[in-house]
């Protein structure tokens, strides 16, 4: 089938427009545009049903095997205001990592407060102070998307959000309207003011995970693997938690502490409802 006529075709891997989108691969580039990529079928699907307001679409033909794939390419030509039809070659430029989806979207960055996010009675947060890498992330997302936690803020991140290992490693739950972007302190008075336990997941302290009552709400605050919680989370009110460990080890992967205290707080939850 050929191409709607909005379409047009790029062959040439130095095309200026394949060089700008190339360069959204640099953090500097995405926060001085205002605009981010997201790589593979799945992933682009599930950014627009979470509201993300797409730019433009590379497409490479080639490289969409099955009925299923070429469909969701139908809907998203009729989506998207500039297609662009792509070598296979071009493609291998713009695409992150070894994806062979055919699809990459140009996507704007979406601006969204953290004093916009409405949540329910007692909800369940997850607040990552400072974490470095991307992949820790998205996996973290991953898991509170699974495990139904109401909201996920990335505070004082040391990577953006939009990072390409992070969409990967979410699975593209990354895009839910729920995940917010703040600093630490904005976080505390957010946090304060919903009312509901502030836990901090540290090493050194004294009371565990299980006996914290979670039933009723909380927000669990997960810090760099590397630095720890910054001083702001020593505040009065907040309740320092820890995973016992009984090996060398003194600390888990945070992607791993995450996935223990959300499951948790599952389980206490489907307890009470008993």
């Amino acid at each position: 089938m050929a191409p709607p006529p909005r379409s047009q075709r790029i062959t040439s891997r130095g095309n200026p427009r394949v060089a700008a989108t190339a360069r959204l691969r640099d953090r500097a580039a995405r926060k001085e545009r205002g605009l981010f990529l997201i790589d593979g079928l799945r992933e682009v699907e599930r950014a627009l049903q979470s509201g993300i307001e797409p730019a433009e679409l590379f497409v490479c033909d080639e490289l969409v095997h099955t009925p299923e794939g070429r469909q969701v390419v139908a809907r998203l030509r009729q989506t998207v205001a500039e297609v662009f039809d792509v070598s296979a070659d071009v493609y291998g430029k713009i695409a992150f990592g070894q994806r062979e989806d055919g699809v990459v979207l140009v996507a704007r960055t979406p601006l969204r407060p953290l004093a916009e996010l409405h949540l329910p009675p007692q909800p369940l947060v997850a607040v990552l102070e400072g974490l470095e890498k991307p992949g820790n992330i998205g996996a973290i997302l991953r898991t509170a998307d699974a495990a139904g936690v109401d909201a996920v803020v990335v505070a004082d991140g040391r990577t953006d959000l939009f990072n390409p290992n992070a969409i990967r490693a979410s699975l593209g739950t990354i895009f839910r309207p729920n995940v917010r972007e703040a600093t630490s302190a904005e976080t505390i008075e957010w946090l304060r003011g919903l009312g509901i336990p502030l836990l901090a997941a540290r090493p050194d302290a004294t009371q565990l995970y299980t006996a914290v009552d979670l039933s009723r709400g909380a927000a669990f605050v997960l810090g760099s693997e590397a630095h720890g919680l910054s001083p702001a989370w020593n505040a009065a009110g907040i309740t320092p938690i820890r995973l016992p460990m009984h090996g060398l080890a003194d600390s888990l992967n945070v992607s791993t502490t995450a996935a223990v205290l959300f499951y948790e707080a599952v389980r206490q939850r489907a307890r009470d409802r008993e």
